[in-house]
C-alpha cells in the first residue's frame, strides 16, 4: 500500500513539473458520456424485453406458489379440525360405551352374587333337611338300641328274658319319652 501511495505521489510531482494542468477528476468527456448512455439504454432494453419477463413469471409463480401453499395449509388445518372433532366424538362415544359396558357387568356380577346366594340357601336348607333326617334316624335307632338294651339289662338283673313281654316294651319306650320331652322342655 505504500507503494500504490509512493507511486501516486510521484505521478502527481511529475505532471506538476512539467507545468501542465491538470484535467478535471470530474469532468467527463460529452462522447464518452453519449456512448455510455446508449449503451446504458441497449442493456436496459434488452434486461428489460428478456430477463423482466422471467422475472415477472418467476414472481407469479412463487406468489401462487405460496398461495396454493396457503389455500392447501388452511385445507389441511380444516381437515385436521374435522379429524379431531370426529376423534373427539369416537372417544366420547368409546367412554359412554365402556361405561355402559361397566354398568351390565356391575349388573351381571349383582346377579351372579345373588344367584349363588340363592343356590347357597338351597343347597344349605337341604344339607339342613338332610341333617334333620338322618338326626331322626340317629335318635330312634339310638331310642331303639338303648330300649333293647335296656330290656336286656334289666332281664339279666332280673334273671329272666324280658324281650316278649310287650308291656315291659311300651314301659321302656314311655320312659325313653319322658327323658325326651324333659330335654327339650
Amino acid at each position: 500500500m505504500i507503494n500504490v501511495i509512493a507511486a501516486v505521489s510521484a505521478v502527481v510531482a511529475a505532471s506538476g513539473a512539467e507545468g501542465e494542468e491538470m484535467p478535471s477528476v470530474l469532468a467527463v468527456p460529452i462522447d464518452e458520456l453519449i456512448i455510455g448512455i446508449i449503451a446504458f439504454l441497449v442493456v436496459f432494453g434488452g434486461l428489460a424485453k428478456l430477463a423482466l419477463p422471467k422475472i415477472k413469471q418467476t414472481l407469479e409463480e412463487r406468489t401462487n406458489a405460496i398461495e396454493g401453499g396457503i389455500e392447501r395449509a388452511a385445507k389441511a388445518e380444516a381437515e385436521a379440525k374435522t379429524l379431531a372433532d370426529e376423534y373427539r366424538a369416537q372417544l366420547a362415544q368409546a367412554r359412554e360405551e365402556a361405561s355402559a359396558i361397566r354398568t351390565q357387568a356391575q349388573a351381571d356380577r349383582s346377579a351372579i352374587i345373588e344367584e349363588a346366594r340363592a343356590e347357597a340357601r338351597t343347597a344349605a336348607q337341604q344339607v339342613t333337611a338332610q341333617l334333620a333326617a338322618d338326626r331322626s334316624q340317629a335318635t330312634s335307632a339310638l331310642t331303639r338300641q338303648i330300649g333293647e338294651l335296656s330290656v336286656t339289662l334289666a332281664g339279666k338283673v332280673v334273671g329272666q328274658s324280658l324281650d316278649d313281654d310287650a308291656r315291659v316294651r311300651q314301659t321302656v319306650e314311655d320312659f325313653i319319652a319322658d327323658l325326651e320331652r324333659q330335654a327339650t322342655g
